[in-house]
């Protein structure tokens, strides 16, 4: 039932509910007549955006999600380092749509929970145990480390996994305003015995002070600076500055979305340790993937 200022109003279809609200304006409640449950007050627009989106909604919070493996290559062997897990829907919504929709409604941590909790699924059923397997999170979705990533800490406990096969990696590392939050999330991950990643670093990226003050075991080149390097001075220029700092830190570098084996060739060149991209293998869902070996 749709209830207004003025009016209740029956429905038995989400159809039915958004005929109604052509009708209504502004704030409303549904209530459902068997429990006399009912749903915070919205705005009739703000209503009307969750029913036009609602199934993503649904998705996020009830429906099947699984992980696809992404190999990642030693550049001086191309023996299999690990995997990037990445979520996918089973009802075949683009991650995009997900997480766009998930930030919209105040979804994100849910999401970035599963998507969590299915790398490490992924991990136990498919990723050998020698190898290690990057997990995405979003820094935002975890105010308080110590409370929020337990969840995670406990899935990882009940396959008896060893914590040393997770590499976190924080996402969208050039929009990071608060690293005071970030340095709490990273030392969270670290006293639980996993290491960390920053993801996509470019040259907005404040390079030396951020991994000064984060101390990443792993940092990743953005694909802009590797696609087609090989014919840029100035992206060669910063590939090798940036292989200069991490290496006087101790920290491995990985570069991102390797194409070309002429790519692959200068990213060893200048002493890069790791690489992912086409050229070496598309994500393939999990459950497909070859069974881990010792």
């Amino acid at each position: 039932m749709l209830v207004t200022t003025f009016k209740e109003y029956p429905y038995t279809s989400f159809e039915e509910l958004d005929a109604l609200l052509t009708q209504a304006n502004g704030t409303v409640y549904c209530v459902d007549p068997a429990s006399n449950r009912q749903t915070p007050p919205l705005e009739v627009e703000a209503l009307k955006d969750q029913l036009a989106h609602r199934h993503i909604i649904e998705q996020i919070q009830h429906g099947t999600f699984e992980s696809y493996l992404q190999p990642i290559i030693f550049l001086d062997s191309t023996e299999t380092f690990g995997y990037e897990a990445l979520l996918r829907s089973e009802a075949n919504i683009s991650p995009f749509d997900l997480f766009r929709t998930a930030n919209r409604f105040g979804l994100h941590s849910k999401l970035d929970q599963r998507a969590r909790a299915e790398a490490i699924k992924a991990t136990y059923e498919a990723v050998a145990s020698h190898q290690k397997t990057f997990i995405n999170f979003l820094p935002s979705t975890i105010y308080n480390p110590d409370y929020c990533l337990q969840h995670t800490f406990d899935i990882i406990d009940r396959y008896q996994l060893s914590p040393d096969r997770f590499i976190f990696e924080v996402v969208e590392t050039e929009k990071v305003h608060d690293v005071d939050h970030l340095q709490h999330v990273f030392s969270t991950y670290k006293k639980r015995g996993m290491q960390v990643a920053l993801d996509d670093v470019g040259a907005g990226f404040s390079t030396i002070d951020m991994l000064k003050r984060l101390e990443p075991d792993y940092v990743k080149i953005d694909r802009s600076y590797v696609s087609f390097c090989d014919e840029d001075a100035e992206k060669r220029d910063f590939l090798k500055k940036v292989r200069a700092l991490t290496h006087s830190m101790g920290i491995t570098l990985l570069a991102e979305g390797v194409e070309r084996i002429e790519e692959a060739d200068v990213c060893r060149e200048l002493g890069f340790d790791l690489a992912q991209g086409y050229l070496f293998g598309k994500p393939v869902p999990a459950k497909e993937h070859v069974i881990k070996t010792a």
